[in-house]
């Protein structure tokens, strides 16, 4: 049986005179009296009306609710009242025949489907196979799939080739918490969930493949952010065997720059070859490492000079920072906000002053300045009309909070923000190692695989805090899209890297013995990089949330409100995989 002869967006005025069957959705229905009834039909393409004339046909709608699923035959003709908004605006059919597939049960639906947006986020995923029937939600998942399939075309037409690497392997020190699965026929051992396919990709160059790629699943027990969705994640993730950062800069360069253009919110976006900013740079210019260089604005060291006042956050050996501006003519009201903004997302104070113009340093701490008015108008080079936001603190401190004052300055000042682009840059230069915020000993500060510039001399001659690394990372409108970085594919190297954070040869050889292996066998030099797809997507549908692109996201909470997911399980599946639950002892209550 052929259930539909056209969707609900394919019918024109060409087709007038045809008998045609449709299926979909009942959208909505109009009854203008008892022989009138207009009704619209909605499927995955579009919408449809269909133009009820006899009492008996709309009897058949009787006690049919909205959301119901139906197939109507009937008879194309040209729309009298014609809607210009949309791709059917000309034309109506007049049923002859009518039959419901499925029924919504429901009288009443948790919300408007297409003011699906408008609801509760918790509700909304909850009810999620209603909120993708709204066309606005669904069409992020229609450009997810496109994006998608995109970028496996470009990389395939550069020579990758697309593999995919273990789900169930097994548990590695990658930053963050895995998921782990415990194992049916090995008591008391357990599986892990790839945080990444880092070791799988590294041994796929040493096994004497040439490029790599897959759209891959990636999965990590960490809490949500705006940015990234809990649990599970999608990168496209690439190596390239007897390859340098270079290598893998031009493939990333000509690859993301037309899917950008072709399916971004904006149309511009950055041409090869991008922005490379050491990372230290970044952080002295644009107070943050992943800088939205669609702003002009840029962060100036005035330690030196603002000490010199009695201005108290300026005392006792704190780095100061300040950003000019010439085209914010925010009212007091608007400033006072901004800094309040400023501090909920620091923790840290803002300050300001405006020069007016007669060239006095008015509002804020400007009565602070008094005495060394001329020295900061030479340095800020301020002309009448600038205003200045300035902050103070300890060094990470004051660097984070004047990257917020840059980026709230830059996009509410006229002038210094070219928002409609795309503008992308490599942060480079990382450093190898870090001081531990929470051990206080000597950490890797990012990907424990890269190589160290300057190799093995480097690790045995230089303080390890001054070592860097070939780590890169891909920024965007200042959100980071990736991380990447050379490998580190010589085990003696590799040997004496893990020696500088106190694991020894042995460590290395247990923690990661596929990997150490492979390499001893002969390995390529290789780099490699993994975009996330879904920030990608973010971006260019202009949303906010990841989880307006994620056909079914978790909450905030890392649940899966809708399956119900994580839950509890039978007694039996515990026994399969000889796991106990410990229950939590019952706190005593306070008399």
């Amino acid at each position: 049986m052929q259930s539909r002869t056209h969707h609900c967006n394919e019918l024109r005025l060409s087709d007038a005179g045809k008998t045609v069957t449709l299926c979909g959705w009942l959208d909505n229905e109009r009854k203008v009296s008892k022989n009138l009834s207009f009704v619209v039909l909605r499927d995955f393409y579009g919408i449809t009306q269909f133009v009820f004339e006899t009492e008996e046909m709309i009897g058949r709608l009787e006690g049919v609710n909205k959301e119901s699923t139906l197939q109507i035959t009937g008879v194309v003709r040209e729309r009298e009242n014609k809607n210009n908004g949309i791709p059917t605006g000309e034309i109506e059919v007049v049923p002859t025949d009518v039959q419901i597939l499925g029924k919504c049960i429901y009288n009443a639906l948790p919300f408007e489907i297409r003011q699906s947006k408008d609801a509760d986020e918790n509700f909304r995923l909850k009810y999620r196979y209603l909120d993708l029937r709204n066309p606005v939600v669904k069409d992020k998942i229609v450009l997810r799939s496109r994006i998608v399939a995109e970028l496996r075309q470009r990389m395939n037409a550069l020579d990758f080739l697309e593999i995919t690497t273990p789900i169930l392997t097994c548990s590695s020190p990658e930053g963050a918490r895995d998921y782990l699965v415990p194992s049916r026929n090995h008591p008391g051992k357990f599986y892990a969930l790839p945080q990444a396919p880092q070791q799988f990709k590294q041994i796929l160059m040493a096994s004497g493949f040439d490029r790599y790629f897959q759209i891959a699943p990636c999965f990590r027990d960490e809490d949500a952010r705006a940015d990234r969705s809990p649990g599970e994640y999608y990168q496209l993730d690439m190596e390239m065997a007897f390859a340098g950062q270079e290598d893998v800069f031009a493939v990333i360069e000509e690859v993301l720059p037309p899917v950008f253009e072709k399916f971004g919110t904006y149309k511009r976006a950055s041409k090869a070859p991008f922005a490379r900013l050491p990372y230290l740079e970044a952080l002295e210019k644009y107070g943050t490492d992943k800088p939205d260089l669609r702003i002009d604005l840029v962060v100036q060291d005035v330690t030196e000079l603002f000490s010199k006042t009695e201005f108290g956050p300026f005392q006792n050996g704190a780095v100061i920072k300040a950003v000019v501006t010439d085209g914010y003519t925010a009212t007091r009201k608007e400033i006072d906000k901004m800094c309040a903004d400023v501090e909920v997302e620091t923790a840290s104070k803002a300050f300001w002053f405006r020069m007016d113009d007669t060239g006095e340093f008015v509002g804020g701490i400007s009565k602070f300045l008094t005495d060394i008015k001329e020295d900061v108008i030479k340095t800020l080079n301020l002309k009448p009309g600038d205003f200045v936001g300035v902050c103070a603190g300890d060094k990470g401190s004051a660097t984070k909070t004047s990257g917020v004052i840059r980026r709230m300055l830059g996009t509410a000042s006229q002038g210094h923000f070219d928002k409609e682009q795309y503008a992308f840059c490599w942060i480079i230069d990382f450093p190898m190692y870090e001081i531990g915020e929470e051990s206080g000993e000597l950490e890797f500060c990012h990907n424990p695989f890269s190589m160290p510039q300057g190799g093995m001399k480097a690790l045995k001659e230089q303080d390890p805090l001054d070592i860097l690394a070939y780590q890169y990372d891909l920024v965007c409108n200042g959100v980071e899209l990736s991380s990447g970085a050379v490998r580190n594919h010589d085990p003696e190297i590799m040997v004496k890297a893990f020696e500088l954070v106190g694991l020894g040869e042995d460590d290395v050889k247990s923690k990661f013995p596929a990997m150490y292996n492979a390499f001893c066998y002969g390995a390529p030099p290789h780099a490699g990089i993994a975009p996330g797809v879904d920030r990608m997507v973010m971006l260019l549908a202009g949303e906010d949330s990841i989880r307006e692109v994620i056909p079914f996201p978790m909450n905030k909470q890392a649940m899966d409100i809708m399956m119900g997911a994580p839950a509890t399980v039978e007694q039996k599946q515990l026994d399969d995989v000889h796991i106990c639950i410990k229950e939590e002892p019952e706190k005593e209550q306070n008399p």
